[in-house]
């Protein structure tokens, strides 16, 4: 920086290569002073007179303005307003022709101006001491001042650079032939441009500032000559043509070159054209928004060249019009001077911010292009270049379209400012071709930002609908995890449940006969219970082991199911009531020695018997009924297996018939055993020395007793069938059972049903045995009363035709009924055979059935090969019969089953 404001203020000025020396005809309008233009009766402002964005419109059509009114809003930094350039109404807002060599058209607001040119409010300013930095910029941005050299780049954004400004420069050197709009105004302007440099230098804070002037322009340097100070110069440099530009007048000023795609900011120094110096004094002291410009109208083609003050939004054909514009055979108006400006194609486009000149040349005066043709590589183009590039080769890249090689031969370093195609002898329009080329690379370079943009927001789509879908994955898994963790969870929760229900329904079950049986036994039927109680408690820890084992092993392998530990559970629970059993069976054995003993557990039995009657009635009901909604339900299931279904059939009709058959027998016990009674009563109303002497009665007595142990042999037979029944019940129910391991429902149904039938059978033995016990009593009982009724004849000759014709009622009554049986399950079967035929299961447990049948045939038949030989049997029995010696025991104990008797008839009533 030191050294640049040394090589400033040394005075001494530097070349830069290139240039060319046109004829400058600037005496066609710098003879006479400003003028005012006339205002036009219609105002054409565009939206967009600079470089950059458009503002947005605050206006609409039919609104009223004053001169200087805002007719759009900054809606960003780099946007510029526009203003009313006179007062009057809006009366469109529409497309309008450019002021621009392609013509286009763009948006514009329409004014009818009403000739007051009457202006707004303002608030003008004499001392700027008070304002700040940033509230000049936003002055001057708010004024809309463009600069008015060139381009139109806003003056806002050159003063808001964060770069540290050493030198200003103001640029008064206009060297385009024919403009000398800047010449006039340094010398009826220099003190308002004094004043505007004034508030550039409070802005920047720079520490030199210089006002370049070409040396054709002595009438302006003498002007500000007169306001120069130490930090202030005034530099006349010589006439050359393009010394006007940036990069040029830096170099020749500093001899410092401007860098490639560099910017003079970049070097400390800031350029500001003389005009938008003006126009910036204007906003910042007066209040005045840029409205107007000074325009050079020039040409021979005019009758009265010179500049004047043209309201902004002015039609050129308006201000031709004005200055007496002559057309020749092919009219030409050329916006800007002959080297940089440009043939307008429409003559209604307005004057707009950065419109320096309006030329009219006549044909003679500047002709036309002649046709293009070939280079000749003579050079010329290289040699006036003034910023070092290589015409000729950038022409043939633009031709050819090679963008590439635009770019690397640093096209956009081109000022446009017409020199090489001055000095063509081809007369090819370069810059021309270097414009399009350089608009070609400008839109590809748009469409590729564009691209890059799409890809880039493509790609954040696509990680967006990856990153979405895994996350979806994630979720899912998660929630399947979750919801595999809460069926295990429940599955490990049920097991659980399940073995604290065992556990605790066989503690209770164990404190309730313990209960129960504590008051009633006496200390040998206790210890036995106890050991029971043990051997339950032992069978039920068992089998909670197997449970936890099994849930263990469904853990670990999935293709167990829960209703496996059902089954397991079931299996145990049936194991141990058949313990018990033989265990059971052996007590009584054992305790049949004993008859005191035998008669102590038989009262036991008996009270037990009476006080879990009822309970045990209901048990077995519950257990009938869930037996019999189980049995449904595998029907239900099993209705898509002929097999099972079939098998489930054989299995109640056998059960049935069991049943049939039992309760026949015992129907049939019942009633020998009351017949027994009732003689035994009537013999023991005779005196023993009556029965002593007629052994007719010991007879009829042991008739009596062979037709009981017949009932007890079809009791014993139907209890086997019933046996067989329940086996097949067993096959099927464990076919239904595998079906079911899948269904964890079904299998704790056929645990519970097993269950139920397991205690109902418990109970069942266990009132069998006490029978058993009850019918010793009685026999030893019926051996005295047999004693004293020997001596009677007539009584057991009447006792014997009695029981014989009863005998044989009966017979024939079950006679028929075993027909009718017979006949209801051969028909059964026949039509189960004919469903089984197309199943080798069905058919296989029809062949165990009639095995079945087959075996009860023969028991029956046995039975009755063992009544043909009734009367050896009798005389062995009257060889065995003896008169018995008479025991208070014996006596005790038939009083006993009496009173028991009573109590169960009275009971039946």
């Amino acid at each position: 920086m030191k050294e640049l404001l040394n090589r400033i203020r040394s005075g001494k000025l530097w070349r830069y290569a290139g240039g060319v020396f046109p004829a400058e005809r600037k005496h066609y309008s710098n003879k006479t002073a400003i003028g005012q233009a006339i205002i036009p009766e219609q105002l054409v402002i565009p939206v967009s007179q600079h470089l950059g964005e458009s503002a947005d419109i605050l206006v609409k059509v039919g609104d009223l303005v004053q001169k200087g009114q805002p007719l759009t809003a900054c809606n960003n930094f780099r946007a510029l307003p526009v203003h009313a350039s006179s007062s009057g109404t809006v009366s469109a807002i529409e497309l309008r022709p450019s002021c621009h060599a392609s013509g286009i058209f763009e948006q514009a607001i329409v004014i009818n101006t009403d000739g007051l040119d009457t202006w707004q409010p303002r608030s003008p300013r004499d001392d700027i001491s008070s304002l700040d930095k940033h509230q000049l910029i936003d002055i001057v941005h708010q004024a809309g001042i463009a600069g008015k050299g060139g381009a139109g780049f806003p003056a806002h954004l050159k003063l808001s650079g964060k770069a540290d400004i050493e030198v200003l420069i103001i640029n008064g050197i206009e060297c385009e032939p024919y403009i000398t709009s800047d010449d006039v105004l340094m010398r009826e302007y220099a003190q308002e441009l004094f004043q505007g440099i004034e508030v550039l230098e409070k802005i920047t804070q720079c520490g030199q500032t210089i006002i370049a002037v070409e040396h054709n322009k002595p009438e302006a340097a003498k002007a500000l000559e007169a306001f120069a100070t130490d930090t202030r110069q005034v530099k006349v440099v010589p006439t050359k043509y393009p010394t006007g530009g940036e990069k040029q007048l830096i170099e020749v000023l500093t001899g410092m070159q401007v860098p490639a795609n560099g910017y003079a900011i970049d070097m400390g120094i800031l350029m500001h054209n003389v005009g938008t110096t003006l126009a910036i004094k204007r906003a910042v002291f007066d209040d005045e928004p840029l409205i107007s410009r000074i325009v050079t109208l020039t040409g021979q083609a005019m009758l009265h060249p010179g500049n004047r003050h043209v309201l902004l939004g002015t039609p050129v054909a308006f201000m031709l019009q004005q200055h007496q514009f002559k057309p020749t055979s092919q009219p030409r108006v050329i916006i800007g001077g002959p080297m940089m400006g440009f043939t307008l194609p429409n003559f209604n486009a307005p004057v707009i911010k950065t419109t320096n000149c309006i030329l009219a040349p006549t044909e003679a005066e500047l002709p036309l292009f002649g046709k293009e043709r070939a280079c000749i590589r003579c050079g010329e183009c290289a040699e006036a270049c003034p910023v070092d590039l290589l015409p000729q080769q950038l022409y043939w890249y633009a031709k050819s379209q090679d963008h590439e090689k635009l770019e690397e031969y640093n096209l956009f370093d081109c000022i446009e400012c017409g020199a090489c195609a001055y000095v063509c002898p081809s007369e090819i329009p370069l810059v021309q071709y270097y414009r399009v080329g350089k608009a070609e690379i400008k839109t590809q370079t748009v469409e590729a930002d564009k691209a890059e943009v799409a890809r880039k927001r493509h790609e954040a789509r696509a990680e967006r609908l990856e990153r979405d879908k895994q996350e979806r994955e994630a979720k899912h898994k998660a929630a399947a995890e979750k919801r595999k963790a809460q069926l295990q969870q429940k599955s490990d929760n049920t097991a659980a449940d399940t073995q604290k229900d065992a556990v605790a329904e066989a503690l209770a079950r164990a404190k309730q006969n313990k209960a129960s049986d504590d008051d009633s036994l006496d200390p040998a039927a206790a210890r036995k219970l106890r050991k029971e109680q043990a051997r339950a408690a032992k069978a039920a820890k068992q089998a909670l082991e197997n449970e936890q084992s099994q849930s263990e092993a469904v853990k670990e392998d999935k293709a167990i199911s829960p209703v496996a530990a059902a089954i397991a559970r079931a299996k145990a629970k049936k194991a141990n009531n058949k313990a018990e059993d033989e265990d059971n069976g052996k007590t009584a054995a054992k305790t049949s020695q004993n008859p005191a003993v035998a008669a102590a557990i038989a009262r036991a039995k008996a009270k037990k018997a009476q006080a879990n009657d009822s309970e045990t009635q209901h048990e077995s009901d519950v257990a009938d009924t869930e037996q019999d909604e189980t049995a449904k339900t595998h029907e239900s299931k099993a209705s898509k297996n002929t097999a099972v279904a079939a098998a489930i059939a054989r299995a109640k009709a056998k059960k049935a018939q069991a049943n049939n058959a039992q309760a026949q027998a015992e129907a049939e016990a019942q009633q020998e055993s009351d017949v027994a009674d009732t003689e035994q009563n009537e013999t023991a109303k005779t005196p023993e020395s009556k029965a002593s002497k007629n052994p007719a009665v010991a007879a009829a007595i042991a008739r009596a007793k062979a037709k009981k142990a017949q009932a007890n042999n079809a009791q014993a037979e139907a209890q086997q069938e019933s046996d067989f029944a329940d086996t097949e019940q067993d096959e099927t129910a464990k076919t239904h059972e595998s079906k079911a391991s899948k269904n964890p429902a079904v299998a704790a149904a056929i645990a519970r049903a097993k269950a139920k039938k397991a205690q109902a059978n418990n109970a069942q033995a266990e009132a069998q045995q006490e029978s058993d016990v009850a019918d010793t009593e009685q026999n030893e009982t019926a051996k005295t009363p047999e004693s004293k009724a020997s001596k009677n004849p007539a009584v057991a000759a009447a006792i014997a035709r009695a029981k014989a014709k009863k005998a044989q009622a009966k017979g024939a009554e079950t006679q028929h009924e075993s027909d009718a049986v017979d006949k209801a399950e051969n028909e059964t079967a026949k039509a189960q055979e004919s469903k089984a035929s197309n199943n080798p299961a069905v058919a296989a447990a029809i062949a165990k059935a009639k095995a079945k049948k087959a075996l009860q045939q023969a028991v029956k038949d046995k039975a009755v090969d063992d009544s043909g030989h009734k009367d050896k049997t009798m005389a062995v029995v009257k060889e065995d019969v003896r008169p018995k010696p008479k025991s208070a025991a014996v006596a005790a104990a038939i009083a006993k089953a009496k009173a028991k008797k009573a109590q169960q008839q009275e009971n039946d009533h």
